[in-house]
């Protein structure tokens, strides 16, 4: 089991292990009192997850009620959100009472921003059950939902009071939406650990996995101590996702997001080399390793329409945005460009 402690304007523990969502009752109880819980979770995890989860925390003398949404990204919207804080209202849950997002990163966006927004705050427990949202969405205390003009455009800072990551939960998923989550942890090698590039590159990483979850986890918590409200150093993270959110809304979100990352990575390393920004050009490494973790590295969108999509980024300010650049693998660097140069940037996918 690795135990990694965040110290953000909240402290707590992301704990990764295999079968420990039993714990999770006695550790929410010791937390949090035993109160009453509302799990969130969407109608894929129901099948797998649910039972047990409410198992732990109905043994820890904790009531549940259950909260399940249809699974996928278009239920990452506005409807949705106010559906949960009306039946958190409903269930009359108060300020000592919490909610657990059981899911992958659109379960814990969305149950993050209902429970920074019922009650003017109430507390909240993740239980990520995708490599993505394990490695990179349960842990830093970004929430949001997705607006018509674009990806998670209404949303909060706001700190879970632990992370539980139970690694049985990987072994639900389907190949494809494994790899979505390898798309973040090649992000946070090319952006910070070369030695982690390496691991990883050339797939095969199950029989490791728990040691990579928690080194990603080590990496975001670095930044997030430094930078927990994205004014710099967090805007790294975004590595790949200005064209990854341009590639996503172009597909109306028929691409997932970690495929969109994988190739916006590709994007960006390739202009970042054209442009003269990179003192090595890590193109190819990036596609590689997409390959070897069965991600693509191409999209057949035109430029123009990707660059009108990021054109409405919410990492925009003004007339520039900061661009996330590989220098060398293992160190990238944010450059403030103008908006305009995103057309040169989306004419390299």
């Amino acid at each position: 089991m690795e135990i990694i402690k965040v110290n953000a304007s909240k402290e707590y523990e992301v704990v990764i292990g295999s079968g420990i969502l039993s714990e999770l009752g006695e550790r929410c109880a010791s937390l949090l009192g035993k109160g009453r819980a509302v799990i969130v979770t969407d109608s894929n995890v129901k099948e797998y997850w649910l039972d047990e989860t409410k198992k732990s925390l109905q043994l820890a003398g904790i009531q549940t009620s259950v909260f399940v949404f249809p699974a996928g990204e278009e239920s990452k919207s506005k409807e949705t959100l106010f559906e949960l804080i009306e039946f958190m209202a409903e269930n009359r849950l108060t300020r000592s009472d919490f909610a657990v997002a059981l899911g992958g990163g659109v379960t814990g966006d969305m149950t993050g921003l209902a429970a920074s927004l019922y009650l003017r705050g109430i507390p909240f427990v993740q239980v990520p059950t995708t490599l993505l949202a394990a490695v990179d969405s349960s842990v830093g205390g970004k929430t949001a939902v997705n607006l018509k003009a674009g990806k998670n455009l209404m949303g909060a800072f706001y700190q879970p009071e632990l992370v539980l990551c139970d690694t049985r939960t990987l072994d639900t998923l389907s190949d494809e939406i494994f790899a979505d989550g390898m798309a973040e942890v090649i992000k946070y090698g090319v952006i910070f650990d070369r030695e982690l590039f390496d691991r990883v590159k050339g797939g095969n990483v199950k029989s490791d996995i728990e040691k990579i979850i928690a080194r990603c986890v080590e990496l975001k918590r670095d930044v997030v101590a430094r930078d927990e409200f994205d004014k710099g150093d967090r805007q790294l993270l975004n590595f790949g996702h200005t064209m990854a959110h341009s590639i996503e809304k172009c597909s109306n979100f028929e691409i997932s997001h970690g495929s969109a990352v994988a190739i916006g990575m590709v994007i960006a390393a390739k202009a970042s080399a054209k442009l003269g920004w990179s003192d090595e050009d890590c193109t190819a490494e990036i596609m590689n390793a997409n390959k070897n973790n069965n991600l693509p590295t191409e999209c057949g969108f035109a430029p123009n329409d990707l660059a009108d999509v990021a054109l409405s980024d919410k990492k925009r300010t003004g007339g520039t945005i900061n661009f996330v650049v590989p220098e060398v693998m293992g160190r990238c660097v944010l450059k403030k460009i103008p908006v305009e140069t995103l057309y040169k940037i989306a004419e390299c996918k």
